[in-house]
């Protein structure tokens, strides 16, 4: 066999084995529990936060760890649903903008994350979705129309199916993604990334389905997920619906954009009747 041969022989081989890696380790690459830690690194009380912690039990027996915080005179309740890596604790910056709004907030791990059982997959954080919101329709008696649910990154695909199957106040997408194959498709253009793809989190389509009052938020400088995504959410998004132009990168646009931010999340919440 000559030189020319092996090194071909080679590199379909080493091609061959990266499709297959790519196909079976792909839940690795899009959740990311450990990422800092599972741990708790503090609580809402280290941001001057007054908070319940709750035990939330999904239709499949999984025990979700998440914490409630209370707002005074609040308008309404936020449902938080965090990115694809870390944890609740992760999150306290959000959760003292959202008590400076008069929003109460349930924010919960998914399974696998944080302090919650389980493991992760695209069909279990749905499940995870539906049981945080029985918790507060049900258990805590909050009406769908005092309840406003907010996704973060691939949370917002998960707050998307929600609102698609069930009817919320309003519904905030910040800094989200069209579907996992789009992002697949485009980091890895030199692969098959869509037919490889077992995860898909289709938030455009969900979003096509979504009557509620809809916001998205997105930064042209996201590092992570480009800017086009939002637009082309918001461009999915039926009416009544609020594009907030962001500024920062992906993990830092919510705090950089600064009073913008606050602003536009206070004017779509008293747009949705949340005074």
């Amino acid at each position: 066999m000559n030189s020319a041969l092996s090194v071909v022989i080679f590199a379909i081989a080493a091609y061959v084995l990266i499709v297959l890696l790519m196909f079976l380790g792909q839940s690795r690459l899009i959740f990311l529990p450990n990422t800092p830690s599972r741990a708790h690194i503090a609580t809402p009380q280290d941001v001057g936060l007054t908070y319940e912690t709750v035990d939330i039990v999904t239709d499949d027996d999984i025990a979700l760890s998440a914490w409630f915080v209370p707002a005074q005179n609040a308008r309404g309740v936020l449902l938080f649903f965090h990115g694809n890596a870390g944890n609740i604790s992760h999150r306290l910056d959000s959760l003292h903008q959202f008590h400076e709004l008069r929003l109460s907030t349930l924010i919960f791990d998914y399974r696998g994350y944080g302090e919650s059982e389980g493991k992760v997959s695209e069909q279990g954080t749905y499940a995870d979705a539906l049981a945080a919101w029985r918790y507060l329709t049900e258990q805590r008696g909050i009406a769908p129309s005092q309840i406003v649910l907010f996704g973060r990154s691939l949370g917002g695909a998960i707050a998307t199916y929600l609102a698609d199957n069930r009817t919320p106040a309003g519904l905030i997408i910040e800094s989200g993604f069209t579907s996992v194959p789009d992002m697949a498709a485009q980091l890895y253009p030199w692969l098959p990334a869509r037919q490889l793809a077992r995860i898909e989190y289709p938030t455009a389509d969900y979003l096509a389905g979504v009557s509620s009052p809809v916001l998205i938020a997105h930064s042209p400088d996201d590092d992570i997920i480009p800017y086009r995504h939002g637009r082309d959410l918001f461009e999915r998004a039926n009416e009544p619906k609020t594009f907030l132009e962001m500024r920062g990168g992906h993990n830092d646009g919510f705090l950089v954009t600064g009073p913008e931010y606050r602003n536009g999340l206070d004017t779509f919440l008293t747009s949705i009747g949340l005074h």
